[in-house]
């Protein structure tokens, strides 16, 4: 008798995937603000399953790009009032599109982003 053993489909690595998709909302952000806050939640919920991989350093990097960013436009709306706040909101947008995309690029080649740096 011939007994077929279906074999297993291959175990798929999401990992890649939910990093793009987190990066996909950061970049979404530019249309909806709110879409950065599920990106940063998603981050701290996945922050475990990234560590020992390239993707730990993409984490910290996204977790650092979206509390800098959020403090940056808290202080640019802040500072509004004595005129400075709009350069400053613009610097910000320009830094916030800039890690985004410079991230995105370095996954997609699967290298490693320096999650300590500034740019």
């Amino acid at each position: 008798m011939n007994d077929i053993i279906p074999s297993r489909p291959p175990v798929k690595d999401n990992r890649r995937t939910y990093m793009m998709v987190i990066y996909g909302l950061y970049a979404l952000s530019a249309l909806t603000a709110f879409s950065s806050v599920i990106g940063v939640i998603m981050a701290y919920v996945k922050r475990g399953d990234m560590r020992g991989t390239v993707y730990e350093h993409h984490i910290s990097y996204l977790i650092k790009t979206f509390w800098v960013s959020v403090t940056g436009y808290f202080i640019g709306a802040i500072t509004m009032v004595v005129g400075i706040g709009l350069v400053l909101l613009f610097v910000v947008s320009i830094w916030f599109i800039y890690r985004v995309v410079a991230g995105f690029v370095k996954l997609y080649d699967g290298k490693p982003v320096s999650p300590d740096g500034w740019l």
